[in-house]
């Protein structure tokens, strides 16, 4: 399958894009930038420098994701949702000079597979997002969020856990290391750390 890129996005040479992956209006990919196969990014996305995109990643409209993110496999990130890279960001040094590229810190993000980010989202950089996770609309993850988690609110906090196919797991039986959960729709067990159960808010 062909690589679709719109006349108006901005993609650099060295960047490398699968095949059937889409890149559509005003978007820009920056140099290093590797995105997998059969994603589609939507208007005015944003792929910094050396970003790492997986298979099947759907990017809504206006997203940026910043050097130093990582999304895996099958990852839904919302419309105008933002990833940050730097945990204490300052333009100027002391001194009163403008940063240069060294100046900063990167720290790392990553997305796991299957995991979903709700539009306007904000993802504070240095933390995981498991897989399935499921981040509400508006939030701010500020700390890691559990494999199937669900995470929402400003700071963000963990309310539950959901199925791949997005429903709120229900808790079934609990073992000495961990909670079985069944899906009310599509009946799929999931078997959720005990330790990250009790963390329910």
């Amino acid at each position: 399958m062909a690589v679709r890129i719109h006349p108006t996005a901005e993609v650099a040479e060295n960047a490398q894009i699968g095949e059937g992956t889409s890149i559509w209006h005003q978007c820009q990919i920056r140099p290093g930038a590797k995105i997998g196969q059969n994603c589609n990014l939507g208007k005015g996305v944003y792929v910094d420098a050396d970003v790492s995109i997986g298979d099947n990643v759907k990017i809504q409209n206006y997203v940026s994701v910043f050097h130093g993110v990582t999304l895996e496999d099958g990852v839904f990130i919302g419309p105008h949702a933002c990833f940050t890279n730097e945990r204490r960001p300052r333009a100027i040094n002391r001194d009163g000079s403008l940063k240069a590229a060294d100046d900063w810190q990167i720290s790392e993000t990553l997305v796991r597979r299957g995991a979903a980010i709700g539009a306007n989202s904000t993802i504070r950089c240095g933390v995981t997002i498991g897989e399935w996770a499921m981040i509400g609309s508006g939030s701010v993850i500020t700390r890691n969020v559990p494999d199937y988690g669900l995470a929402y609110g400003n700071p963000a906090r963990l309310h539950g856990f959901v199925c791949p196919c997005g429903a709120q797991l229900k808790k079934e039986k609990v073992t000495e290391s961990s909670v079985i959960t069944r899906c009310p729709e599509c009946n799929q067990t999931v078997e959720i750390i005990k330790q990250n159960w009790e963390m329910i808010q």
